[in-house]
């Protein structure tokens, strides 16, 4: 299982929100490249950046961050927030990102997403299913999550794996940044209903137990935001899991 350390960025600055909410912004250190290469010097090959400025322009901000990160140390970097044109893909892949993540425009605009798909591959293209649990397994929300959508997780999911989506980012809203442990039972649902398809955890992650669990259910990746910054998870432990090849 992928190790995927968060770095969100508002103002060029590496910041957490708790379940989305701008109001809640925590400034953890004023250099995203100073974070990404003590991320590398662990070990860490992945990254997960979200650009928050652009989330709420509904196109690409912070891809000068995403440049220098992408120029300055060897991480493959995935890059989300916002993107809503093949221009803001163009950007984005141009600044050195590896892959996209599509969420709102996934459910807003499915002809462009499945356009994305097409042009630049599905290896290029991530799936951001971010929802609020119901008994139904969840909602998928938009607009950083400001809006629910009456689409619910595991059909949303089937359907864009039939469109040739492979990589899949599931979030859990309710438990971002609460540090109160991921959705295992969600997790599980998903990969018992769709079959062949790489699933990244994300929200909630609190402590190291927690990623052998997430390993076992058979996630392709976890993204770790918060329990990094507020030390309950270490990048000596992540190291660690890391060598051991789990």
């Amino acid at each position: 299982m992928r190790i995927i350390p968060a770095i969100d960025i508002i103002d060029g600055k590496c910041v957490r929100l708790t379940k989305g909410d701008y109001s809640t912004k925590k400034i953890y250190n004023e250099s995203p490249l100073e974070v990404a290469k003590e991320f590398e010097a662990a070990g860490i090959e992945y990254l997960h950046v979200v650009d928050l400025d652009g989330a709420k322009a509904s196109k690409i901000i912070n891809h000068k961050v995403l440049e220098q990160i992408a120029s300055k140390t060897n991480l493959k970097i995935d890059f989300g927030g916002g993107l809503k044109s093949d221009k803001d893909l163009e950007i984005a892949f141009n600044a050195g990102a590896n892959q996209i993540t599509g969420g709102s425009i996934a459910v807003k605009n499915s002809a462009v997403f499945e356009n994305w798909i097409e042009k630049f591959g599905a290896q290029k293209i991530i799936l951001g299913a971010d929802f609020y649990p119901d008994n139904s397994g969840g909602k998928i929300a938009t607009n950083g999550w400001q809006e629910e959508s009456a689409l619910e997780l595991i059909p949303f999911i089937k359907g864009y794996q039939q469109k040739g989506i492979q990589y899949i980012i599931c979030t859990d809203i309710s438990k971002d940044g609460m540090l109160e442990g991921p959705s295992f039972d969600v997790y599980s649902e998903v990969l018992t209903a769709v079959n062949d398809v790489k699933l990244i955890a994300s929200g909630g992650i609190s402590t190291f137990d927690e990623l052998p669990k997430l390993a076992a259910i058979g996630c392709e990746g976890v993204i770790i935001g918060k329990a990094i910054y507020e030390n309950k998870i270490s990048l000596k432990q992540l190291e660690k899991f890391i060598v051991a090849g789990l």
